[in-house]
């Protein structure tokens, strides 16, 4: 005999996917146990963003290869096609230019408003700002044998820095 959960034909999956949909007035024994992973409250299925990328990536292959067929096939192919109406072969390299020029003075724009809003290296707001964080003191009754606390986090002040890194001189 087959196992209840076991699954042979589509239709039967359909079936079983109504099952689970519905929501009877009663509880079955097998609705009371409690596994203990909720495995049976985990939705399965594809995230969104799944499938936004599925759609996009198919989306830019469909994109692609009509533009190369825009861009390579004879206009009497086109025309015999039955396809009258597409833009000028003059698209076909302004449009990937314009692109790519877009592209370069964003890149420029956005690494021109990343230096204006870095402040000049003589500045004290390099090294110290509204979040720093002075290091604090622990409670000098405990003695050196004891167990010390991890100190609070807090910035390390640049002369010890300096001291670490040019001690090897």
């Amino acid at each position: 005999m087959e196992d209840a959960h076991s699954v042979s034909s589509p239709r039967r999956v359909l079936s079983f996917s109504k099952r689970k949909k519905q929501n009877p007035g009663y509880r079955d024994s097998d609705s009371r146990r409690s596994s203990p992973f909720k495995a049976s409250q985990v939705h399965h299925g594809p995230k969104p963003s799944e499938v936004y990328g599925f759609v996009g990536s198919i989306s830019t292959v469909v994109a692609t290869v009509i533009f190369l067929i825009w861009a390579y096939v004879p206009d009497k192919l086109l025309e015999s096609l039955g396809i009258h109406y597409y833009p000028s072969r003059y698209w076909v390299l302004a449009m990937p230019t314009y692109l790519m020029v877009t592209l370069m003075l964003t890149l420029a724009f956005y690494i021109g408003l990343n230096f204006i809003a870095t402040p000049p290296p003589t500045s004290l707001n390099t090294l110290f700002d509204e979040y720093s964080r002075e290091p604090g003191e622990l409670d000098p009754g405990m003695e050196e044998g004891e167990d010390r606390p991890i100190d609070p986090i807090s910035d390390i002040d640049i002369t010890r820095i300096n001291d670490l890194m040019l001690q090897f001189k």
